[in-house]
């Protein structure tokens, strides 16, 4: 089911519009942009890319500021805007191998084929605030990114162990493609091969949409990873957390975690046959991807072998792609955990049905809970009658033919006439 907010009165809507944006701007020192947004909140603007399923910085930076920094509405706006573009072009299938890294780092191996790179992050330093951030001027950081660029100018050796690296359009030195660890164990026969990876290139089926192609369970395991790559990131974590904490016995090792950015090609446009050139190149995406390894099993010849876990999702959200590589086997996985439950998971990690099921709690419930009040008034009247050990039969549900009575609609009335009146009277004190 899906919820969206209801219309109303037009002019108290239009009045309550104002209200907000009067909230929003009343005391701004300095009108936060688009653009200051996009390129100073840039792990905010990416979890709202991934929950609203569309790779738009621009737009998701648009959606915070009219949302005022509340990542579910602003990922509510962007799926809502979306949903009105056309689909233009189908782009070929992306290799995250072949990724301009700017992180890779692996808690399984110390010294893996290229070395660790910690690049952007904050997961070694102290979670104090930096109080001085509250005096920062643009001359501050410009003399900071200037001697940042001055000091990573210097040429650098390349690693041994890597292939010469490529060159881009502009006949630049790209940067070394890295070798994948998964592909590593599995070409030693430690990994089992990933559904629909590059081990079965062989073997291409189309991938289920889950916005155009209605979801029944079980789902194909394309259309599982879709739901949990724009699943909510807190929901996501929370089911993980569940699961390694033993409501799903799993617990993986980071096999390797890359964040960077990868190509993006289309078929050529005019080629009906495919006989054509080679695809056209449109840009390129940043990603994270996580490939997890979790405790060996046996297939059917007897060999033990690690299973592997997969989650990818737009920007820079690790904690996310880890979820998402810990939900994909926990559902693998046979059990009666919440976290092995794909019905359960799939539909309780949406953003946009979760915090619409939660908000429309706000919309009116005036009639059922006038209903409520109805059969509770009666209830205490049937338990007081019962108290005073007169003997009296019990109320009857029904209304004898020819007997006058106040119908339960018309209590309901009169007592919702009574709420409007002292609403009307506290809207007045106001």
């Amino acid at each position: 089911m899906a919820y969206t907010a209801v219309t109303g009165g037009k002019e108290a809507i239009a009045e309550a519009e104002k209200l907000t944006e009067f909230f929003r701007l009343k005391d701004a020192q300095a009108i936060l942009t688009v653009g200051m947004i996009e390129t100073q909140l840039r792990l905010l603007v990416d979890r709202v890319m991934g929950e609203g399923g569309l790779y738009a910085p621009g737009y998701a930076a648009l959606a915070l500021k009219q949302a005022e920094g509340d990542p579910a509405e602003a990922a509510f706006l962007l799926r809502a805007y979306r949903s009105t573009l056309p689909r233009n072009h189908v782009s070929t299938v992306i290799d995250p191998a072949d990724m301009r890294v700017l992180r890779r780092i692996s808690s399984s191996f110390r010294d893996m084929p290229g070395g660790q790179v910690l690049g952007p992050t904050r997961d070694y330093t102290h979670r104090l605030l930096k109080f001085a951030l509250r005096e920062e001027t643009m001359d501050d950081a410009e003399s900071f990114l200037g001697k940042y660029r001055e000091e990573t100018s210097l040429p650098r050796e390349r690693p041994a162990d890597l292939a010469e690296p490529a060159t881009d359009r502009e006949g630049r030195a790209a940067l070394p493609a890295f070798p994948k660890i998964a592909d590593l164990l599995r070409k030693q026969g430690l990994m089992k091969a990933a559904e629909g990876g590059r081990a079965e290139e062989g073997r291409e089926e189309e991938p289920f949409d889950i916005t155009r192609q209605k979801l029944i369970f079980p789902v194909p395991r394309s259309g599982r990873l879709q739901m949990l790559a724009r699943g909510e990131t807190g929901a996501m974590t929370a089911l993980a957390y569940s699961s390694m904490r033993g409501y799903g016995a799993v617990h993986p090792t980071i096999g390797e975690l890359r964040v960077g950015y990868v190509p993006v090609a289309v078929p050529y446009p005019l080629d009906e046959g495919g006989a054509r050139g080679e695809p056209l190149y449109i840009g390129e995406i940043l990603l994270t991807e996580v490939e997890t390894i979790h405790p060996f099993t046996q297939n059917a010849s007897g060999e033990a072998l690690f299973v592997p876990g997969y989650g990818l999702c737009f920007g820079q959200n690790e904690v996310k792609a880890i979820s998402m590589a810990i939900l994909e086997r926990s559902l693998e996985t046979s059990g009666t955990a919440p976290a092995q439950d794909e019905e359960f998971v799939l539909l309780h990690i949406d953003s946009v049905e979760s915090n619409g099921f939660v908000s429309h709690l706000k919309l009116p419930h005036y009639i059922t809970f006038q209903s409520s009040l109805d059969r509770i008034r009666r209830a205490q009247r049937a338990a007081g009658g019962k108290e005073a050990g007169e003997g009296a039969p019990e109320p009857q549900t029904g209304t004898p033919v020819g007997v006058k009575t106040e119908t339960a609609t018309a209590a309901a009335g009169k007592t919702a006439e009574a709420d409007k009146e002292a609403l009307t009277h506290g809207s007045r004190a106001d």
